[in-house]
């Protein structure tokens, strides 16, 4: 509708600029978009001309950023968090794959670090040298001495890797009634060496801690046997097709005694602790006896003499032993009911053993001093389940070797008699119980739980006097000549 006042020719120009508003708007979107376009362009040539140092600047700092925000980094939260430290890290799920990544790799070089803080040859060899060197007269005997104040002085002149041997508390420990208050350089050395070796084996078993907690589960601890065995010299002879064997009889025993309550793994504190790693590594001495040899488990005769007993009671050649085949296990004296009670409690398939399961008996019958094998006992002997061995329990095993001794043609001792001489040997807190705390405390375990279950050792206790007298004799007999 046309304006009042207003010309032709202004209304022609107002419609001019209407539609040139109308379509000025998107045209200045274009360009800033096109310029925008060019701004970027410009940034990524700009980019591709960054030195190499630059991105891996950047790509430290996304790093950083990231890693901070996964360890839990927090702004703006609750004040205590910067005074409360963290104790609880969440473990990546299976399906985070890239922190998975980042933990295996940050525990990896967590490790190698702690490895390079280590004394290595060399540089022992200069420690041995500077103690020499600082000796303090006079010897006592062949064996070198040294004081505190030449001990300070080897300290400092050892390098910074040996700072943490150097303190007082160390000396005292060592000191041994020195006239002159030194302390012996060998026994320091040694000290050393026994330091940096149980450093350097935490450090080679925590490469098998795949959870990185601090613990082996069963599959970790045969991983690492396994690639220790080429290590060995005193296990060159055995057949690689014998190795599978090998490392089961190895590992159980480590679970036996280390993993009580069988949760499936143990603690690498705990067999650092324990002697059995010891053993296994004396295997690394090229010329160790042959009584050595037989008396260590994880010793390749040892093995083939566990493994080989196995082969010979299984008379079905199933790769499995019956309740009939485990009778003739040892001097075949074992009763009736308490094979009866070990294929009941133990892990069976279809009624009968694998060899896993009987490693666990061996174990437990060749060591019935041990708290790890008397608990295994005990758990077969406690046949009420009621953590205590009362006159019902004792009663129920030792008729079964009352009816062995007239199966032999014996006079059957009585119940009564044999009653009274465990309670007095075991002297329970409880004159009417037993428990395995009992047991473990009266150092007669196995004396106890030899009379109930094998009549071989009823036998040996119950003439264990005349036993002593015969081997006094012989003795004597040795003695003369």
């Amino acid at each position: 509708m046309p304006v009042e006042g207003a010309a032709p020719g202004a209304r022609s120009a107002r419609r001019v600029g209407w539609v040139q508003g109308a379509c000025a708007a998107p045209l200045c979107g274009a360009m800033d978009w096109a310029r925008s376009l060019r701004g970027r362009l410009a940034a990524r040539r700009l980019a591709a001309k960054r030195s190499e140092q630059e991105l891996k600047d950047e790509e430290m700092e996304l790093f950083t950023k990231y890693y901070v925000e996964w360890k839990g980094g927090r702004k703006g939260g609750n004040p205590s968090y910067t005074n409360i430290p963290r104790f609880y890290y969440r473990l990546p799920a299976e399906d985070e794959v890239l922190l998975q990544k980042l933990r295996e790799e940050s525990r990896a070089v967590f490790l190698q670090r702690k490895s390079r803080e280590l004394l290595d040859n060399e540089e022992l060899q200069n420690l041995w040298f500077l103690l020499d060197k600082h000796q303090t007269s006079p010897m006592i005997g062949e064996e070198a001495m040294i004081n505190y104040e030449n001990f300070l002085k080897v300290g400092e002149k050892a390098g910074p890797k040996c700072k943490q041997f150097f303190t007082a508390k160390i000396f005292a420990k060592l000191l041994h009634n020195d006239p002159y208050g030194r302390i012996s350089i060998m026994q320091f050395f040694n000290y050393v060496m026994r330091k940096v070796w149980l450093h350097q084996t935490r450090i080679g078993l925590s490469l098998y801690d795949v959870a990185g907690q601090g613990y082996l589960r069963e599959s970790d601890l045969e991983n690492y046997i396994l690639e220790l065995i080429p290590t060995l010299p005193q296990l060159d002879g055995l057949e690689k097709s014998f190795y599978s064997f090998y490392v089961c009889t190895a590992v159980r025993k480590f679970f036996f005694f280390l993993d009580p309550l069988r949760t499936g793994k143990i603690k690498i504190q705990d067999i650092l602790a324990c002697s059995f790693l010891d053993d296994l590594l004396e295997l690394r001495d090229e010329e160790l006896s042959k009584e050595s040899q037989e008396t260590n488990w994880f010793s390749a005769p040892s093995a083939l003499r566990v493994y080989g007993q196995y082969l010979n009671l299984d008379k079905d050649h199933n790769g499995m032993l019956s309740k009939e085949e485990l009778s003739r296990y040892g001097t075949g004296t074992l009763t009736n009911i308490f094979l009866d009670r070990v294929f009941q409690e133990c892990l069976t398939y279809d009624g009968e053993m694998d060899y896993k399961t009987y490693l666990d008996f061996v174990l437990a019958l060749e060591n019935r001093k041990e708290p790890a094998a008397l608990q295994y006992i005990f758990k077969l002997l406690d046949i009420e389940n009621k953590g205590y061995l009362n006159v019902f329990s004792l009663n129920y095993f030792f008729r079964a070797i009352q009816e062995q001794m007239k199966i032999h043609g014996q006079e059957p001792v009585s119940f009564q008699d044999v009653k009274d001489e465990i309670f007095d040997m075991v002297k329970p807190k409880d004159p009417y119980k037993i428990s395995l705390q009992d047991l473990i405390n009266s150092s007669q375990g196995d004396t106890v739980t030899s009379i109930l279950i094998d009549l071989n050792g009823f036998w040996t206790y119950e003439n264990r006097e005349v036993l002593v007298a015969s081997d006094n004799d012989s003795t004597a007999d040795v003695d003369d000549t």
